[in-house]
């Protein structure tokens, strides 16, 4: 049933994959025909994921939000998506390089969940705060991914001369920050907000203590120190990139809590 979107979230990764190869060349020696590989490779890619969930789309009839497996495949898009408004904004093709890693990543979390489709969602996820619930996270959580890559990055950098394909501190430092003060909002909305009226409409009741829930309210909470900190000044730099690490483990520990913690989000 869903062999056309599963051999082309395939074709995206391998894309997505040598276009890293070439990003790592680019950064590694300013080949600027190697960076001018990486973007065709990295739109060829896009081109495939975006494909790949419009088919999931058209063969389940619902939005790719459903199951684990499509809300990683959605969340991975998103960030790749941030590559293009980073080429965009920036013009460095060297920003590939933190955000590639960032979407194979995910990708290989997504290939090692179940992938079966439904066109018949259970009656829990029949509604339009669902979909405002699920799409809005994974924005947010999308968000959360680049600013972590770009933190990692920033890592790296720290001690390294500027200049040279690298983005500098400078640039990894307002890419962290700006994506955390993207996603954050999109988060309490969507995460939190609409989550809750969507448990109200499918449960009865607006908050349970559920382990996903739980999960949520722990990374609002902690994002919501991380803003504070950065908007007051108190963490920056190599600070801010450490937070943004932290912040992505705490993401992937509820995504995948799911899959030993049960609960009433426990659907695959």
């Amino acid at each position: 049933m869903n062999a056309v979107d599963i051999n082309l979230f395939w074709a995206g990764f391998w894309l997505y994959l040598v276009s890293f190869i070439f990003f790592a060349v680019h950064a590694a020696t300013a080949s600027q025909r190697a960076g001018r590989a990486a973007t065709a490779m990295f739109a060829f890619g896009l081109i495939a994921h975006t494909a790949g969930l419009a088919a999931r789309w058209w063969i389940t009839t619902n939005p790719p939000f459903a199951t684990m497996y499509e809300f990683a495949v959605t969340m991975s898009w998103i960030a790749a998506l941030s590559f293009v408004v980073f080429l965009a904004r920036y013009r460095r093709v060297s920003t590939g390089v933190f955000v590639v890693p960032v979407v194979i990543v995910v990708m290989v979390i997504a290939a090692l969940l179940p992938k079966q489709g439904s066109r018949q969602l259970m009656p829990a996820l029949q509604s339009y705060w669902f979909y405002v619930h699920v799409s809005l996270a994974a924005v947010s959580e999308g968000a959360f991914l680049v600013a972590a890559g770009a933190g990692v990055m920033r890592l790296l950098r720290r001690g390294r001369e500027e200049g040279g394909p690298l983005p500098s501190r400078a640039l990894l430092d307002e890419i962290v920050s700006r994506s955390i003060r993207f996603g954050y909002p999109l988060f309490l909305i969507g995460a939190i907000f609409a989550g809750a009226v969507w448990a109200e409409v499918a449960w009865g009741r607006f908050w349970s203590w559920d382990p996903k829930e739980t999960g949520a309210l722990v990374i609002f909470l902690y994002y919501t120190l991380v803003l504070h900190q950065d908007v007051r000044g108190k963490w920056s730099g190599r600070g801010l990139a450490v937070a943004s690490i932290v912040g992505v483990l705490i993401i992937l520990f509820s995504f995948l809590g799911n899959l030993f913690l049960g609960g009433l989000h426990a659907y695959i």
